[in-house]
C-alpha cells in the first residue's frame, strides 16, 4: 500500500507558511526593539539641557556653581518684575534673583515638576556654601489635583490614541478607501466627540483639573486629535496600508517619547528637536499652557497643529475628489460621482458600510474613553497611602510627619536593622532617632517619588518640632548612572508587554488561525529573542542598568514577553481577533496602570493597588526592578504569579490546539502591526 504524503501542519502551511511566519515576527521584534530604543533613550536620563533660565542684577557666584553643574541656558533680564511677567508667559523654568543682602530663587513648577525638583536643592545648597540667604518663590504652582504635572502627559494618551485609531479603523471600515471626500469630515466629526468624551471624562468626571479649563480645553483637545487623524488618513491615501503603520511609528513610537510631558528641557537636545516638528509635543505644549499659563506661547503648537490637519484634509481631498474629477476632465467624460463610504454601489451595501463605520468609531470613543479613565484616575495626583517605613527611637518628628504623609511604621532596634530591611525592599524609607538627633533615610532605588514626598515632609515636622533633621540616601545597589530616577525598568516594561500581545495577533495574522498546533513553541521562542534583544538595547546599548544583571535579566524579559503572548493566544483562539482588544484592555488599560512604575505601589489609589497583583505587568515590573537594583529581594510572589500564569496558559494553549477546531481568521498583517503598536506604546 503505498504511504499518504504527510500533511503540512495548518499553522505553518509550507514553506510559505513559514516564510509568513518568520517575517511577522520579524515585524514584531523590530517594532518592539524600535520603541524600547525610543522610549528609553528618550526618558531615562531626565536632566536640565539648555533650560531656559532667568537672572537679575550682576553676575553672581551662585548661579554659576550651578551653571556649571546644570545645563542652564541664562537669560538677562533688566529687573524682578520682567522676570515674573516671563515666568507668568511659560518662557522660563525658573530665575534667580541677585538682591545684595539676600537672594530669590524662582521656581515654576507648572512647567515642569521635575525641573524644579533639580533645580531647587542645587541652587540652595550651592547658595549656603557661599554664604548666602535665599528665599524659594514659587510662580505657577501646579493644582492639587495634579501635584506632579503628569496630568498633561496623561492627557495625550486618549487624543494621540484615540485619532489614530479612528482613522485606522475607518480606513478599515471603509474597506481600504482612504482618500473618500467623506473621510476629512468623518474624522473631524469622531475628533470632537473624542475630544468631548476626554474633556469630560478627565475634568468633570475624574476632576484631573478644574472644571474651569473645560471650555478652553475642549477645542485644543479637538485640534489635537484631528491633526492626528486626518495625518494619518492622509498617509493612508499616499501609501495605502503601509501608512497606517508608518503613522503609528511616526506619531507614536518615535513622537511619543520627546512628547516632553516631564518637559521638554529635560530631554535630550536631538530628541526634542525631533518633537518640535511632531504633534505630540506641539499637543502636550498647548494644554499645558492653557492649563497653567493663560494660553501665552501657543502660537507654534497651535501653527504645527493646523498645519498637520490642513495637510491632511488637502491629501485627502486631492485623492478623493480633486484628481478623479480632473483625470475624468482630461479623458472627456463627464465628472465621477463621489464614491459612497466603501464604494459600494448597491444601498444595502452602503448601509452595511455605513453601520460598520459606526461601529468602528463607536470602538474608538471607547477605547479613547478607557484611556481617558485608567491612566488618568491611576496616574493624576499620587498620593501616599501606607507607605513601608521604618523607625529607630521615638521623635516627635515622626509623629508630626504622619500628619501630612500616610505612613505604615514597623520598629527596628537599630539602624544597622533598617538597612537590612531597606535591602531587602520591605520599606520606602526609615526615621533614626537618638540623643535628639534625627536622621531621616531614603531609598532612590525603591522609589522616583518617595524620597522627596518623605524629605518634604519631614522637613516641614522637623521645622515645626523645632528638631534637627538629616536627610541621608541610602540604597543596597546604586542606580546606574544614565538612570537617576529608578525609570527604566518601567519604561523597558511597555515594550515587552506589546511584543508579547504583538507576536500572538501577528502570528494570528500570518497563518489566518488564532492558534496552531506549534503556536506555544512558536511563541516561547519568540520571547526568547524577544527578549535578548531588549536587554542587549537597554543594557548595553543605552547603559540602563548596570551590565553585571544582564543575564539575569534576560529571562525576566522572556517570561514577560511569553505569559503576555500565550495570555493573548488563548484569548484569541476562543474570541477571535476580538482576543487581542481584550488583551489589549487587560494588560495595557488595567495593568499598566496598576504596575506602580517608578513611583512605587503604595502612590497607587485602592482600585489600582488592589487589581495590580493578579496582572502580570505589575509582577513583571516588579521582578525587573528588585532583581537589578536588590539583588532579587521581595521577588518571590512577582516570580511565583508569573509562572503559575506561564504554566497555566500553556496548558490551556496547548488543550486548545489539539481538541479545538476554528475558522480561518481574515487578519491583514498590516493592519493588524499597525493597531498593534500604538495601543500600548504609552508615551
Amino acid at each position: 500500500m503505498a504511504r499518504r504524503p504527510a500533511q503540512e501542519s495548518p499553522a505553518v502551511g509550507g514553506r510559505s507558511g513559514v516564510l509568513k511566519i518568520v517575517a511577522a515576527l520579524a515585524v514584531v521584534l523590530t517594532a518592539q526593539a524600535l520603541l524600547a530604543l525610543c522610549l528609553v533613550s528618550a526618558q531615562q536620563l531626565l536632566v536640565p539641557r539648555n533650560m531656559p533660565f532667568g537672572v537679575t542684577g550682576p553676575p553672581s557666584p551662585v548661579v554659576a556653581a550651578v551653571a556649571s553643574r546644570a545645563g542652564l541656558d541664562l537669560s538677562s533680564y533688566p529687573n524682578e518684575s520682567a522676570v515674573m511677567d516671563a515666568a507668568d508667559r511659560g518662557e522660563l523654568y525658573g530665575a534667580y534673583l541677585d538682591k545684595g543682602s539676600s537672594d530669590t530663587l524662582i521656581v515654576v513648577p507648572a512647567k515642569s515638576f521635575f525641573a524644579q525638583t533639580e533645580l531647587e536643592p542645587a541652587f540652595v545648597d550651592a547658595a549656603h556654601k557661599l554664604g548666602r540667604s535665599v528665599t524659594v518663590q514659587t510662580v505657577k504652582p501646579l493644582a492639587s489635583s495634579d501635584p506632579v504635572g503628569a496630568v498633561t502627559s496623561l492627557l495625550l494618551l486618549p487624543l494621540l490614541i484615540g485619532g489614530y485609531l479612528a482613522a485606522v479603523l475607518v480606513f478599515k471600515a471603509a474597506h481600504g478607501v482612504a482618500a473618500a471626500p467623506w473621510r476629512a469630515a468623518i474624522l473631524i466629526g469622531y475628533a470632537l466627540v473624542g475630544a468631548l468624551l476626554t474633556d469630560l471624562i478627565a475634568g468633570l468626571g475624574i476632576g484631573a483639573y478644574s472644571s474651569s479649563h473645560f471650555w478652553s480645553l475642549l477645542p485644543c483637545f479637538w485640534l489635537i486629535t484631528s491633526a492626528v487623524a486626518l495625518a494619518a488618513a492622509a498617509v493612508q491615501a499616499l501609501v495605502g496600508k503601509l501608512g497606517t503603520l508608518l503613522v503609528a511609528l511616526l506619531f507614536i513610537v518615535i513622537g511619543g517619547p520627546p512628547a516632553g510631558g516631564l518637559g521638554t528641557y529635560l530631554l535630550p537636545v536631538y530628541w526634542r528637536n525631533i518633537g518640535v516638528i511632531l504633534p505630540p509635543q506641539n499637543a502636550v505644549t498647548l494644554v499645558n499652557h492653557v492649563l497653567y499659563f493663560d494660553g501665552n506661547g501657543i502660537s507654534t503648537p497651535l501653527v504645527v497643529l493646523f498645519l498637520y490637519a490642513a495637510a491632511g484634509t488637502a491629501v485627502i481631498a486631492w485623492f478623493g475628489r480633486i484628481r478623479p474629477a480632473r483625470s475624468a476632465a482630461a479623458a472627456g467624460g463627464p465628472e465621477p460621482p463621489s464614491p459612497p463610504p466603501g464604494n459600494a454601489a448597491s444601498t444595502p451595501n452602503r448601509r452595511r458600510a455605513v453601520l460598520g463605520m459606526l461601529v468602528a468609531l463607536g470602538i474608538c470613543a471607547v477605547m479613547q474613553s478607557l484611556f481617558a479613565t485608567t491612566y488618568m484616575s491611576a496616574g493624576h495626583a499620587p498620593k501616599a497611602s501606607n507607605l513601608p517605613f521604618g523607625a529607630v527611637g521615638s521623635s516627635p518628628v515622626l509623629t508630626e510627619a504622619q500628619k501630612k504623609i500616610s505612613l505604615k511604621v514597623t520598629e527596628y532596634p537599630d539602624e544597622a536593622a533598617v538597612k537590612s530591611a531597606i535591602d531587602q525592599a520591605r520599606i520606602y524609607g526609615a526615621l533614626v532617632s537618638s540623643g535628639g538627633s534625627n536622621t531621616l533615610i531614603v531609598v532612590p532605588s525603591m522609589s522616583d517619588l518617595a524620597p522627596l514626598d518623605l524629605a518634604v515632609r519631614f522637613e516641614e515636622a522637623a521645622r515645626g518640632t523645632g528638631q534637627k533633621l538629616e536627610v541621608q540616601q541610602y540604597a543596597p545597589l546604586p542606580l546606574a548612572a544614565k538612570d537617576p530616577f529608578g525609570l527604566v525598568q518601567g519604561l523597558m516594561l511597555v515594550p515587552l508587554v506589546i511584543g508579547g500581545y504583538m507576536s500572538s495577533t501577528l502570528l494570528m495574522a500570518a497563518t489566518g488561525k488564532a492558534a496552531g498546533r506549534w503556536r506555544a513553541a512558536q511563541l516561547a521562542g519568540f520571547a526568547v529573542v524577544s527578549g535578548l534583544v531588549i536587554d542587549l538595547i537597554v543594557c548595553y546599548w543605552l547603559q540602563g542598568f548596570p551590565s553585571g544583571k544582564f543575564w539575569i535579566t534576560w529571562p525576566i524579559c522572556s517570561l514577560i514577553v511569553t505569559v503576555v503572548a500565550f495570555v493573548a493566544a488563548i484569548l484569541q483562539k476562543l474570541l477571535g481577533p476580538i482576543g487581542t482588544l481584550v488583551t489589549v484592555v487587560a494588560m495595557v488599560l488595567l495593568g499598566n496602570p496598576s504596575s506602580g512604575g517608578a513611583s512605587g505601589v503604595p502612590y497607587l489609589p485602592a482600585f489600582w493597588r488592589d487589581i495590580g497583583p493578579y496582572l502580570p505587568p505589575r509582577n513583571g515590573y516588579l521582578l525587573l526592578h528588585r532583581t537589578i537594583y536588590f539583588d532579587g529581594h521581595g521577588t518571590s510572589q512577582a516570580l511565583i504569579n508569573l509562572l503559575v500564569y506561564l504554566d497555566v496558559a500553556a496548558i490551556v494553549l496547548i488543550v486548545l490546539d489539539l481538541r479545538r477546531t476554528e475558522a480561518k481568521v481574515p487578519t491583514d498583517a498590516t493592519e493588524a502591526a499597525a493597531v498593534s503598536v500604538p495601543i500600548g506604546a504609552v508615551p
